[in-house]
């Protein structure tokens, strides 16, 4: 390729945002073609543009467009709506990076990515003990081992006996729990396959190699570390622990009657010193996963390309064949075995809500202690955003986990009650506790929400005031409709802002009914059906309906989440709002769980960066990096991971970007004002749009003089409030499209590429700037890495 000089040569590469879109709309040409990338995110060029740099006198003055499309990475596959399922794998993963900014606390941040880890642990095993409850509990013991439950159903009839307790060779007890024990141990070596296979699909990139430069300044993220976008190791490290627990788990769900039974008074010896034995290995193996999550955490300074292999190949293997022998330790015959009531799954799921709750208040304690040492206003709940968003995480885990058991008793209880004068017994007693307190709960969202629909009409009507005052030429054609519609669009753009208050509120609500529901479960274990004796009729008449009411709802949210990937499935604009939130929730790489959805920006920030340091070797050119909603914090993460001599020729262009607005205030460790204002004083130069309307973008807001240096003043929105020779026809109110409609963004634009036009240093000699793979870059010890051991 003939090397183009500075002057001659530009490039506008172009980020697209939440939702996806297509190369012909970011281009505005039919005609396009892919230029680098495969079917999953590629660059596009319109077609005249493809060689462009063989013709740098045909754009003499305007840059090349080029457009990163990546939205096949969270929602082009309609089975990706599925990822539904794992939303609190999701949720707890974004509380590791909610952390707040803290400087000379390695330790305490080490603690709180340990905290998050075991948090992430214990929904993996909530996971599976739900699954065990609907397959073991209530179908294998409860619903096969009562005739009048398995009259009508033939595919449970080779598991039934008879009153008598003759039956078939699968009717014994620990037969039909070993069998019923496959469909748990599928759904954990399902997820292990999930998480292996989006692994390599997804997120095994490796980033471009740094190169260390003893003149850069120290950057004020993790985001820049060499090893941030690549964690191989300990995502392999995670997923071997998480499955071996998923795998002990259901042998412990099987192994635990067996041994019960065995360890009663005349019971065969040789069975009870089996059982004694295979709980002992049980429970290493449980401290051995404990041990593993424990010991090491992300490695950022460095890409570490190793793998424990002995750990990730055998520790799975391990618990898989302790499984396998506790399923052959349980189908041993015991002819006088009677499966009686429910299996002790009230002291599984309390003890989890118990761990559960404890870690999130040690984490609250962690994340206390981190917001002291750099206290910031804007950052979300003052810090304790990273502990709620765990406790909603944890809820959610309870609310499927729940609603899963409460419908499926229903369901084999036909037309009675679980529980109560039904065929069977039902879920455990916590599980019901716990759908009793979802009705409070939904009564403090809807007086949050209530709360939050006041504010929002007082600020419409202060806003009425205001419009008029931006479109002064054209106060005298006041219409107000036309003014109430904008001052609406604006008013509810603020909504963003409160969120915190939100989740905050939320969060220690579900905290206090948690702990009280399972309060309320002890003292009824306690005492069997007298929970209700010397209470008034009222107060006993309210707890039903509250625990029915809970019982449904918990149910109906559970068959929500089900019915929502299904036509998610089929529906591609329910898939396409599915992939939004995806693209929200799934930016960060899997720190905390690693059956959470895959990170696409461990795909797509390598694909930027590289596609910005080859060009501009290539080319020695001018490059506007162009980033709109979620594209501009792609744009940010791949500017910092460029090189400091290719970061100096970049320009930074962002518009409805969330980059301080939701990044800045949750994620203040990774996006605070610090790394905020390095980014701005390490790139050539870098402009912000935003507008009033806008729910997601908002300024950057950096301190100081750097702020009106970024910062654009609030583009107008609509561009004309009447109708005008500009604008004969009603201009649209865009909110958080379209920005490259204004004529504002053209203008920047401009200014940028003029600006890098004189700024920008002449090109390197062919090969004086490659990427080497030995090239390492210096750690920033601001912000320490969550590495434990």
């Amino acid at each position: 390729m003939e090397r183009a000089t500075q002057d001659e040569t530009a490039l506008e590469l172009l980020v697209h945002g939440v939702g996806g879109t297509t190369p012909e709309e970011m281009l505005g040409d039919p005609r396009t073609v892919r230029v680098s990338g495969d079917e999953t995110a590629a660059v596009f060029r319109r077609t005249e543009d493809a060689d462009a740099e063989r013709r740098p006198d045909d754009y003499r003055g305007k840059p090349v467009p080029e457009a990163y499309v990546w939205c096949n990475l969270t929602s082009g596959n309609g089975s990706r709506a599925l990822w539904l399922l794992l939303l609190p794998f999701m949720v707890v993963n974004l509380a590791h990076w909610m952390r707040p900014t803290s400087r000379h606390r390695k330790r305490l941040v080490r603690t709180y990515g340990l905290l998050v880890r075991l948090t992430g642990l214990t929904l993996t095993v909530l996971l599976v003990a739900a699954a065990c409850e609907v397959a073991l509990d209530l179908t294998a013991w409860q619903c096969a081992g009562t005739p009048r439950c398995t009259e009508g159903r033939s595919w449970l009839g080779f598991l039934s006996a008879d009153a008598s307790g003759h039956g078939g060779w699968w009717s014994q007890p620990g037969r039909r729990l070993a069998l019923a024990a496959l469909v748990p141990a599928a759904l954990t070596g399902l997820l292990w396959y999930l998480s292996h296979r989006t692994w390599s699909a997804y997120e095994s990139q490796q980033p471009l190699p740094h190169q260390a430069d003893p003149e850069e300044e120290t950057s004020r993220t993790a985001l820049g570390r060499p090893g941030f976008w690549y964690g191989r190791r300990l995502v392999a490290r995670l997923r071997a622990a998480h499955t071996a627990a998923g795998f002990l788990t259901v042998a412990a769900a099987v192994g635990a009657p067996a041994a019960r039974h065995d360890r009663r008074p005349g019971g065969p010896g040789l069975l009870d010193s089996l059982g004694w034995l295979l709980n002992f290995t049980m429970m290493l193996g449980g401290v051995v996963v404990v041990w593993v999550v424990c010991r090491r955490g992300r490695s950022e300074n460095k890409l570490d390309r190793r793998l424990d292999t002995s750990l990730v190949r055998w520790l799975p293997v391990s618990a898989l064949t302790q499984l396998v022998l506790v399923l052959l330790y349980a189908g041993w015959s015991r002819p006088g075995w009677r499966s009686v009531g429910r299996l002790p799954g009230d002291a599984t799921f309390g003890g989890i809500a118990l761990v559960q709750g404890i870690l999130v208040l040690a984490l609250a304690g962690a994340a206390y202690f981190l917001f002291r040492t750099s206290p910031d206003s804007r950052t979300a709940i003052r810090g304790f955003g990273g502990p709620a968003v765990a406790m909603l995480a944890c809820a959610l885990g309870g609310v499927m986990s729940g609603g899963g058991a409460q419908r499926v008793a229903d369901w084999l209880d036909g037309g009675g009650s679980p529980g109560a004068g039904g065929t069977i017994d039902g879920p455990p007693v916590l599980l019901t506790w716990q759908a009793s307190v979802i009705p409070p709960l939904l009564i403090v969202v809807a007086l949050l929400c209530a709360w939050f629909g006041i504010r929002t009409l007082r600020l419409k009507r202060r806003e009425m005031e205001r419009v008029g005052l931006d479109y002064p030429d054209e106060a005298e054609r006041e219409d107000s409709e036309r003014t109430r519609r904008i001052a609406s669009k604006r008013a509810r753009a603020t909504l963003t802002d409160r969120a915190p208050v939100l989740v905050g509120i939320i969060s220690a609500v579900t905290l206090l009914l948690g702990a009280g529901a399972l309060t309320g479960a002890l003292l009824t274990e306690k005492v069997p059906g007298k929970a209700a004796q010397g209470q008034p009729d009222v107060v006993a008449a309210a707890a039903q309906t509250a625990q029915a009411l809970g019982s449904w709802l918990i149910g109906l949210g559970f068959i929500l989440f089900v019915t929502w990937g299904r036509r998610a499935y089929r529906d591609p604009s329910a898939r396409r709002t599915i992939g939004i939130l995806w693209d929200v929730g799934t930016f960060w790489p899997r720190a905390a769980h690693p059956f959470a959805p895959p990170c696409y920006a461990e795909r797509a920030v390598p694909d930027l960066t590289w596609r910005m340091a080859a060009w501009t070797r290539s080319t020695g050119g001018r490059l506007v990096l162009s980033g709109h909603s979620q594209g501009s914090v792609l744009a940010a993460a791949a500017a910092w991971q460029l090189r400091p001599s290719v970061r100096r020729r970049v320009a930074l262009l962002t518009y409805g970007s969330p980059l301080e607005r939701l990044y800045g205030r949750w994620f203040p460790a990774h996006f605070g004002p610090a790394a905020l204002t390095s980014l701005h004083r390490e790139v050539d130069c870098w402009r912000n749009l935003y507008r009033a309307t806008d729910p997601i973008g908002g300024p950057v807001r950096l301190p100081g003089e750097c702020g009106p240096q970024v910062d654009r003043d609030a583009l107008k929105d609509p561009l004309a409030y009447g109708r005008t020779e500009a604008h004969p026809l009603p201009a649209p109110i865009l909110g958080h499209g379209e920005y490259q409609a204004d004529p504002a963004f053209a203008e920047e634009r401009a200014k940028l590429l003029a600006r890098l036009k004189h700024s920008v240093p002449p090109p390197r000699p062919p090969g004086a700037g490659a990427p080497r793979a030995q090239e390492t870059v210096t750690p920033a010890p601001a912000d320490p890495p969550d590495t434990a051991g």
